[in-house]
């Protein structure tokens, strides 16, 4: 008898996370790696939704070209974001350790914020494009934490 009625419960406890409703956020880190300092580094987030639905469009080998996505991309834009504040990970005397601890800070501030509104961290994504030689100056390191939560 026990064993039935565990059996019920986990059936019944796994009947409740498979219809939860779940919603995504991506919150964005980019740090510059600009020498010099002369970059701009934020942790970026956006306060508006929007339906991918909207700006995607299917094609086939079988379609004619005129049938190509003809969204705008000013309709994608999101002007309401929230955007905090980061530091440059060079500076004119060059790779400055100070400058990511304070950005690991904050970050871990802004992490621990989402975990407390209910978000669970469930991937993160780091990418780079670097210096490419003597002439380019130009460089960032971008981090995307995606975040899952129940809606129910």
């Amino acid at each position: 008898m026990k064993k039935l009625a565990l059996f019920i419960s986990i059936l019944f406890c796994s009947f409740l996370t498979a219809s939860a409703q779940l919603e995504y956020k991506v919150i964005t880190s980019v740090e510059s790696i600009v020498p010099s300092g002369l970059g701009r580094s934020r942790l970026i987030s956006s306060n508006v939704e929007r339906d991918y639905g909207e700006f995607t469009s299917e094609r086939s080998s079988d379609e004619k070209e005129n049938s190509r996505n003809k969204s705008k991309r000013s309709d994608i834009r999101i002007k309401d974001f929230e955007e905090t504040k980061l530091l440059n990970f060079f500076n004119l005397g060059g790779i400055r350790f100070q400058n990511i601890v304070a950005n690991d800070a904050v970050i871990s501030s802004k992490l621990t914020s989402m975990a407390e509104d209910g978000w669970e961290l469930v991937f993160v994504s780091s990418a780079v494009e670097s210096d490419a030689g003597k002439d380019d100056g130009q460089g960032i390191f971008i981090t995307r934490y995606i975040f899952k939560r129940n809606l129910n």
